[in-house]
């Protein structure tokens, strides 16, 4: 849940600020409803009103793609990438994947090296209680005569 939230609130903010330049483009090229000609300034406000579409896109789509790459739990940059598989082995290894682990152990993700077949989703997988698992090692020994 903190995941969805945390892009709902980078999406939020980044509407909050276009529509706030918005606000300023509109502003400074008052609209004249008097006259039934075309104003003189017309080429520059639809020329910045174009470049502020393409902002507002690139903004949307920057949020979404560095969402990809947060950890579902703790919300940090997942690091670590590792390349398994290749394209020479993909018999047997299958498809090359690029693998990020959240520094705090919470889970992996697995993204498509190249993607043929369209967009695939990322596979997330959740390590549970990594550190349980570690520790209990550590505890099996101590208990040993």
């Amino acid at each position: 849940m903190r995941y969805w939230a945390y892009l709902a609130g980078k999406i939020f903010f980044c509407a909050a600020f276009m529509y706030g330049l918005l606000c300023l483009l509109d502003h400074f090229f008052p609209a004249d409803n008097h006259h039934h000609i075309i104003p003189p300034g017309i080429l520059l406000y639809m020329l910045l009103m174009g470049l502020w579409f393409l902002a507002s896109s690139g903004l949307l789509f920057v949020c979404i793609w560095a969402q990809r790459c947060r950890c579902r739990v703790c919300l940090r940059r997942l690091r670590m990438p590792v390349e398994t598989g290749s394209w020479g082995g993909m018999l047997l290894l299958g498809r090359p994947r690029i693998e990020y682990i959240c520094p705090y152990g919470h889970g992996t993700l697995k993204l498509a090296e190249l993607q043929i077949s369209g967009l695939e989703n990322p596979e997330w997988n959740p390590n549970g209680e990594i550190w349980e698992e570690l520790c209990a090692s550590a505890h099996d020994a101590d208990e040993r005569p």
